[in-house]
Parts: structure tokens; sequence; C-alpha cells
């Protein structure tokens, strides 16, 4: 029996340039592995998402006002923060926009 060989995708290509300068497990499962580094940006960045697709939402409820100018300001961002959160691979130090 012939097995196909399986295709490589872009995921693949990632994680092997990736894990080419992983030299031990520690290295890939460690305290400031690469496994918990691409979880906290993955956070980070669904965190950012969101704030966008909050705030835009808020953007298209505020034009549809007769009256702008007497509302009062909704919200934006004003910065950065960080917040440590616990996570099955332990805390996490994020740094998100606020």
């Amino acid at each position: 029996m012939v097995r196909k060989k399986k295709e490589v995708n872009r995921v693949d290509e990632m994680l092997d340039e990736l894990l080419a300068d992983c030299q031990t497990p520690e290295d890939i499962l460690g305290e400031s592995g690469l496994l918990k580094q691409l979880s906290k940006r993955l956070i980070e960045r669904a965190l950012a998402g969101e704030l966008n697709h909050h705030l835009e939402g808020e953007k298209d409820v505020e034009s549809e006002a007769p009256d702008t100018e007497s509302l009062p300001r909704g919200n934006s961002r004003n910065g950065y923060s960080k917040k440590t959160i616990q996570s099955d691979r332990g805390e996490m130090d994020l740094c998100y926009t606020t």
C-alpha cells in the first residue's frame, strides 16, 4: 500500500521554523518556553481584537445618534495595561491595549 505524502501547510512551516531553535523540552514547555510565549501572544491578540470590535461597534452607535455633541464621549483607547492571569501553564503577564 502506498501512503500519501502529507501536504505541508503554512502552519507546519512556521512551527518547524519556531522549533528549529528549541534544543530541549524546557525550550518548548518551560517557564519561558515557546508554548507559553505563543499562548501569551495569542491571548493578547484576542483581547486586542475584542477591544477593536467593541470600540468600532460603539462608534457606529454614536454616528447614528442625531445630536452627537450632547452625548457623553464613549470609550476609547488610553494606552497599555498589564494584567497577570492564571492559566494551566502557570501565571502569564499580559500587556494589552486599554
